[in-house]
């Protein structure tokens, strides 16, 4: 099963955020949907600006393992490195798109209840 390693950050790029999930797109969502629910109310962290995908879930956990210990230099010169703008790579992946459908099917589901 594919994983995903990914990086975070706020508008400003003061927090940067290490995480790991198996389905981007919707954890992706739920950030920009959720955008102060596990950071303080400043930070607002959902821009994408790094991932990586890993082919199984023991390497994708060593990866974020690894990740998770680098310091803030090192975590901005791997962002640099594919992503030399820091630019949200989430834009490319269709999300606003998903919570489009996401909102649509649940306001649906509450009609028809």
């Amino acid at each position: 099963m594919k994983r995903f390693v990914y990086i975070l950050t706020d508008c400003n790029r003061q927090c940067l955020h290490v995480g790991l999930t198996d389905d981007l797109i919707k954890t992706m969502a739920f950030y920009k949907e959720h955008k102060q629910l596990f950071f303080d109310a400043t930070a607002r962290v959902s821009r994408l600006v790094y991932f990586e995908e890993v082919d199984t879930e023991e390497r994708s956990m060593s990866r974020f393992k690894v990740l998770s210990t680098f310091t803030r230099s090192q975590k901005e010169r791997l962002i640099r490195s594919s992503n030399k703008d820091w630019r949200d790579l989430s834009l490319g992946l269709g999300i606003d798109n998903f919570l489009v459908n996401t909102q649509a099917s649940a306001r649906l589901s509450a009609v028809r209840v």
